[in-house]
């Protein structure tokens, strides 16, 4: 079996010296089919969901806990896959993620029963964490410091279009060959990145052969060492005593409040509480979607702009991430008002593109702060988004039927919900007005006295 530890082997013949290659552009290619494929794989199921309650006779509470199932085992091994990321590199780790979450994604299609849904989705979120970390470790290692805001934004953009296709294309799918195997057409394409991801990306761009010494250097100047960080022991007590660890968790869990209902429950609310046709539906969910896309898109130059213009001060990550997730908030709040479904969606497209506009300065806040223990630490910080993420699924399901019971229909059912969820998101404005990306973390415990 072949080692998960890529072989410390001399550099690769590499093109004739001269202008520097461009290799690393192909990694962002790599990394941004990534992250369209794994919010396909993701999202996809936002839009079987009465599919799939009407099939196996489930209601909204245990349809909450099936998607809820997703976000515990994502946030429980978030951690442990992006240390073994640090420890053994992401080339094997990232296939073997990719793998896992296809096959699952696969089988959520063979579900006969709440059981084995739960399971089923359960397995799904393990393979699917530890993606971003490795991918944040990738992006340390092959990008200069100036073009990493760019890249960031590039693939979490990416991400977001997988995620907006996925309703509309899963709404034809769904009404062409049925939800089962809906799930296993999203499943194909992650079998064939993972094939090309291993045979073509190495860890280190010195190995690579598409690389030229030009190149190298460039990426060199501004990126992070994978020489020796395996062998440093992880510095828990610093990280966890760090403030900022846990500002950026609260904020990403508020944050992940909203995608989550966004992502799981928006077309369903759409069917239900505004009464609109299943495939209108898709579209509608496809147009909130495409808002993420371009809040992603231009955070990430947006992200390098401030870090120009305000020659790199820590002040600008608060500021930016304040700003973008209190107009969420208040564009949530107006499209709740409205009648019309297009009018709701548009404010809804507003508010989702607000609030992931923030994203990208995540990132760099994190990688600014962590050092050597990047994997670690932002593994760490994204699962500290899953409490958000479950609460959200499981409550929303909770919510809709005890609304329910209580004799309420429609968007009486639905809508007084979405005012906690703006709530939420003023929590995690006030959240970036602390975060302060100058304290960084040690790479070791400091010395006792």
């Amino acid at each position: 079996m072949t080692s998960l530890r890529e072989t410390a082997a001399e550099p690769l013949a590499s093109p004739a010296d001269g202008p520097a290659t461009h290799a690393r552009f192909g990694v962002l290619g790599l990394l941004c089919s990534l992250a369209f494929i794994l919010y396909l794989d993701r999202v996809c199921i936002g839009k079987a969901v009465v599919a799939i309650e009407t099939d196996l006779n489930l209601s909204d509470t245990e349809m909450g806990w099936v998607l809820g199932a997703f976000t515990i085992a994502y946030g429980l091994f978030e951690v442990p896959t992006g240390r073994w990321g640090d420890r053994f590199g992401s080339r094997g780790v990232l296939a073997r993620i990719v793998l896992w979450w296809s096959a699952f994604t696969a089988l959520t299609g063979a579900a006969n029963g709440l059981t084995m849904l739960l399971a089923v989705r359960f397995l799904f979120g393990a393979g699917e964490a530890g993606a971003y970390p490795n991918a944040a470790r990738v992006i340390a290692r092959w990008f200069p410091l100036e073009e990493r805001g760019r890249v960031q934004g590039l693939m979490l953009t990416a991400a977001q279009l997988g995620g907006t296709v996925a309703p509309a294309l899963a709404a034809y799918l769904i009404v062409a060959v049925g939800w089962r195997w809906t799930f296993v057409v999203f499943s194909a394409l992650g079998l064939v990145w993972a094939a090309a991801f291993y045979w073509w990306f190495r860890d280190d761009p010195a190995t690579h052969p598409a690389t030229n010494t030009a190149e190298r250097a460039l990426i060199a100047a501004g990126s992070t060492s994978a020489q020796t960080e395996h062998e440093l022991p992880i510095p828990w007590r610093a990280i966890l005593s760090s403030s900022n660890v846990w500002l950026l968790g609260c904020l990403q869990s508020c944050s992940s409040f909203f995608s989550y209902m966004i992502m799981s429950w928006y077309p369903t609310y759409l069917e239900k509480g505004r009464h609109v046709d299943p495939i209108e539906a898709g579209w509608l969910s496809s147009l909130v979607l495409a808002g993420a896309a371009v809040g992603c898109l231009s955070s990430g130059f947006v992200t390098d702009w401030l870090a120009r213009v305000t020659h790199r001060h820590p002040a600008r990550h608060r500021y930016y991430g304040f700003a973008g997730t209190a107009l969420a908030a208040l564009a949530l709040w107006a499209g709740i008002e409205c009648e019309s479904p297009l009018a709701t969606s548009l404010w809804a497209a507003l508010a989702f593109m607000a609030a992931i506009s923030q994203q990208a300065t995540f990132w760099t806040v994190t990688m600014e702060i962590s050092g050597p223990h990047l994997g670690t630490v932002f593994g760490l910080m994204n699962s500290m988004g899953v409490p958000g993420a479950f609460v959200s699924t499981v409550f929303l399901g909770r919510f809709v039927d005890w609304m329910a019971a209580h004799g309420y229909a429609g968007r009486a059912q639905w809508d007084p919900a979405f005012y906690i969820y703006a709530g939420v998101l003023v929590i995690g404005a006030c959240c970036w007005l602390a975060v302060d990306a100058s304290q960084k973390i040690p790479d070791s415990e400091p010395a006792a006295d």
